[in-house]
């Protein structure tokens, strides 16, 4: 890693990419995505509460926060900034380590799932490529990984894609495709990160964005004859 992007991550927390707020209790920190964490934990976890589950580039650890609060013991994570790691355990996560996420994957003997929330935008190819295929060597049979990443075919995906320096590539669900399937993985799913409805503004704001999508949707549709399509700025 160069010794500008690690600076970039050394300073990670400071430089206000990765907020850290005043308050002391990971409930109070973490309620704002508390809705959109526990909803895609229903989705995509699996039933048994002591599957392995790893998170990949944790940060200060809210996954892991909010499965431990879902009843699964067996999980860890990793960062590579130290700044990250210092305020998981000011809040309590002390299952996140500093460390480098490819010699980590190599430590565990298999896994069940594994989390990467926003990383892979991070990497070069050769970089994803590379971890990926570890991770898929890892992973047990029936197990899963779960990526969110910028959507390069979203409305607003450049503001996430350039939001970053740190940031390498941008992904759409066709790309990402093309990164997965040579590596071993099946049943790729792309999805939309549309607004979680958890009270009256969260439902007003999905309204709205059902709506005001059509009119892309439908230029897209009578552009390429193609109805699908991903338009949130992470997918």
């Amino acid at each position: 890693m160069s010794k500008v992007r690690q600076k970039l991550y050394d300073q990670y927390v400071t430089s206000g990419q990765a907020g850290k707020s005043a308050n002391a209790t990971p409930e109070a920190h973490f309620a704002a995505n508390a809705p959109y964490v526990q909803r895609t934990i229903e989705k995509f976890m699996p039933a048994d509460r002591s599957s392995r589950i790893v998170d990949l580039g944790c940060g200060h650890g809210g996954w892991l926060y909010f499965l431990k609060q879902s009843g699964y013991a067996n999980v860890a994570g990793v960062d590579i900034s130290a700044q990250q790691v210092q305020f998981a355990h000011e809040l309590g996560i002390a299952e996140v380590q500093l460390g480098n996420l490819s010699e980590f994957i190599d430590s565990e003997d298999s896994v069940d799932v594994v989390i990467m929330m926003d990383i892979l935008e991070h990497l070069t190819i050769d970089e994803s490529t590379e971890l990926l295929q570890q991770i898929s060597d890892k992973v047990t049979p029936g197990g899963r990984l779960v990526i969110h990443v910028p959507n390069g075919e979203g409305l607003f995906g450049q503001r996430i894609r350039y939001g970053d320096l740190t940031h390498e590539l941008c992904f759409t669900p066709k790309s990402m495709h093309q990164l997965l399937s040579p590596l071993g993985f099946s049943d790729i799913q792309c999805f939309e990160d549309r607004p979680i409805v958890h009270g009256l503004k969260s439902a007003i704001r999905r309204l709205v964005w059902d709506i005001g999508t059509l009119f892309p949707r439908l230029l897209l549709a009578a552009e390429t004859g193609r109805v699908s399509c991903v338009l949130s700025q992470n997918m």
